[in-house]
Protein backbone atom coordinates (compact mmCIF):
# COMPACT_ATOMS: atom_id res chain seq x y z
CA UNK A 1 0.00 0.00 0.00
CA UNK A 2 1.51 3.35 -1.02
CA UNK A 3 1.44 6.58 1.00
CA UNK A 4 -1.61 8.01 -0.83
CA UNK A 5 -3.62 4.84 -0.19
CA UNK A 6 -2.55 4.89 3.47
CA UNK A 7 -3.57 8.52 3.86
CA UNK A 8 -6.95 7.87 2.22
CA UNK A 9 -7.56 4.87 4.47
CA UNK A 10 -6.52 6.86 7.56
CA UNK A 11 -8.85 9.69 6.52
CA UNK A 12 -11.71 7.19 6.18
CA UNK A 13 -10.98 5.72 9.64
CA UNK A 14 -10.93 9.22 11.17
CA UNK A 15 -14.29 10.05 9.56
CA UNK A 16 -15.87 6.87 10.92
CA UNK A 17 -14.50 7.45 14.43
CA UNK A 18 -15.64 11.06 14.52
CA UNK A 19 -19.07 10.22 13.06
CA UNK A 20 -19.67 7.54 15.69
CA UNK A 21 -18.19 9.34 18.70
CA UNK A 22 -17.95 13.14 18.28
CA UNK A 23 -20.13 14.29 15.36
CA UNK A 24 -22.62 16.36 17.36
CA UNK A 25 -21.77 19.11 19.81
CA UNK A 26 -23.99 19.59 22.85
CA UNK A 27 -24.98 23.28 22.90
CA UNK A 28 -23.59 25.25 25.83
CA UNK A 29 -20.92 22.62 26.58
CA UNK A 30 -17.69 21.34 25.08
CA UNK A 31 -19.07 17.78 25.18
CA UNK A 32 -19.65 15.97 21.91
CA UNK A 33 -21.49 12.78 21.07
CA UNK A 34 -21.71 10.76 17.90
CA UNK A 35 -24.15 8.42 16.26
CA UNK A 36 -23.07 5.47 18.42
CA UNK A 37 -25.06 6.41 21.56
CA UNK A 38 -27.97 7.47 19.35
CA UNK A 39 -27.94 4.10 17.56
CA UNK A 40 -27.90 2.49 21.00
CA UNK A 41 -31.33 3.94 21.67
CA UNK A 42 -32.79 1.64 19.00
CA UNK A 43 -34.04 -1.43 20.89
CA UNK A 44 -32.68 -4.79 19.89
CA UNK A 45 -30.06 -3.94 17.32
CA UNK A 46 -28.78 -0.40 17.56
CA UNK A 47 -25.70 -1.38 19.54
CA UNK A 48 -24.97 -4.21 17.12
CA UNK A 49 -25.11 -1.83 14.15
CA UNK A 50 -22.63 0.47 15.91
CA UNK A 51 -20.40 -2.51 16.72
CA UNK A 52 -20.45 -3.65 13.09
CA UNK A 53 -19.36 -0.22 11.87
CA UNK A 54 -16.66 -0.15 14.54
CA UNK A 55 -15.49 -3.63 13.48
CA UNK A 56 -15.12 -2.34 9.92
CA UNK A 57 -12.95 0.47 11.26
CA UNK A 58 -10.72 -2.10 13.01
CA UNK A 59 -10.57 -4.10 9.76
CA UNK A 60 -9.31 -1.01 7.93
CA UNK A 61 -6.82 -0.22 10.71
CA UNK A 62 -5.40 -3.75 10.62
CA UNK A 63 -3.87 -3.05 7.19
CA UNK A 64 -1.38 -0.66 8.85
CA UNK A 65 0.60 -3.50 10.42
CA UNK A 66 -0.69 -3.16 13.97
CA UNK A 67 0.58 -5.72 16.45
CA UNK A 68 -1.92 -8.33 17.61
CA UNK A 69 -1.93 -6.77 21.09
CA UNK A 70 -3.07 -3.41 19.68
CA UNK A 71 -5.78 -5.01 17.54
CA UNK A 72 -6.86 -7.00 20.59
CA UNK A 73 -7.11 -3.79 22.64
CA UNK A 74 -9.22 -2.22 19.90
CA UNK A 75 -11.55 -5.23 19.91
CA UNK A 76 -11.78 -5.06 23.71
CA UNK A 77 -12.78 -1.39 23.51
CA UNK A 78 -15.61 -2.18 21.09
CA UNK A 79 -16.70 -5.28 23.02
CA UNK A 80 -16.89 -3.31 26.29
CA UNK A 81 -18.82 -0.46 24.73
CA UNK A 82 -21.22 -2.86 22.99
CA UNK A 83 -21.79 -5.03 26.07
CA UNK A 84 -22.46 -2.10 28.39
CA UNK A 85 -24.51 -0.49 25.61
CA UNK A 86 -27.12 -3.25 25.94
CA UNK A 87 -28.13 -1.85 29.35
CA UNK A 88 -30.91 0.67 28.70
CA UNK A 89 -30.05 4.35 29.36
CA UNK A 90 -26.90 3.57 31.38
CA UNK A 91 -25.36 1.89 28.33
CA UNK A 92 -26.15 4.87 26.12
CA UNK A 93 -24.59 7.26 28.63
CA UNK A 94 -21.54 5.00 28.77
CA UNK A 95 -21.34 5.02 24.95
CA UNK A 96 -21.38 8.81 24.94
CA UNK A 97 -18.59 8.99 27.51
CA UNK A 98 -16.30 6.04 26.65
CA UNK A 99 -15.88 6.78 22.90
CA UNK A 100 -14.30 3.46 21.90
CA UNK A 101 -13.77 4.53 18.29
CA UNK A 102 -11.79 7.62 19.25
CA UNK A 103 -9.73 5.43 21.61
CA UNK A 104 -9.07 3.04 18.74
CA UNK A 105 -8.12 5.91 16.44
CA UNK A 106 -5.61 7.02 19.09
CA UNK A 107 -4.11 3.52 19.17
CA UNK A 108 -3.71 3.58 15.39
CA UNK A 109 -2.26 7.09 15.29
CA UNK A 110 0.25 6.27 18.06
CA UNK A 111 1.29 3.18 16.09
CA UNK A 112 1.75 5.23 12.93
CA UNK A 113 3.80 7.86 14.77
CA UNK A 114 6.08 5.17 16.19
CA UNK A 115 6.35 3.48 12.80
CA UNK A 116 7.35 6.73 11.08
CA UNK A 117 9.93 7.43 13.79
CA UNK A 118 11.37 3.91 13.40
CA UNK A 119 11.53 4.23 9.62
CA UNK A 120 13.38 7.54 9.95
CA UNK A 121 15.84 6.04 12.44
CA UNK A 122 16.45 3.08 10.11
CA UNK A 123 16.94 5.39 7.13
CA UNK A 124 19.34 7.58 9.13
CA UNK A 125 21.33 4.56 10.26
CA UNK A 126 21.75 3.42 6.64
CA UNK A 127 23.02 6.81 5.46
CA UNK A 128 26.81 6.75 5.14
CA UNK A 129 28.53 9.27 7.34
CA UNK A 130 30.38 10.75 4.35
CA UNK A 131 27.09 11.85 2.76
CA UNK A 132 25.99 13.73 5.90
CA UNK A 133 26.48 17.38 4.88
CA UNK A 134 26.15 18.61 8.46
CA UNK A 135 29.54 17.06 9.22
CA UNK A 136 31.30 18.89 6.39
CA UNK A 137 32.75 22.20 7.48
Amino acid sequence: MNKIQQLNKLRQIRKIAKLLDTAIGIPGTKFRIGLDPILGLIPGGGDLVGAAISAYMIYLASSFGLEKSKISKMIQNIALETTVGFVPIVGDLFDAYFKANIRNLDILEQHLAQTDDLKQIKEDSLTPITSDQSLVG
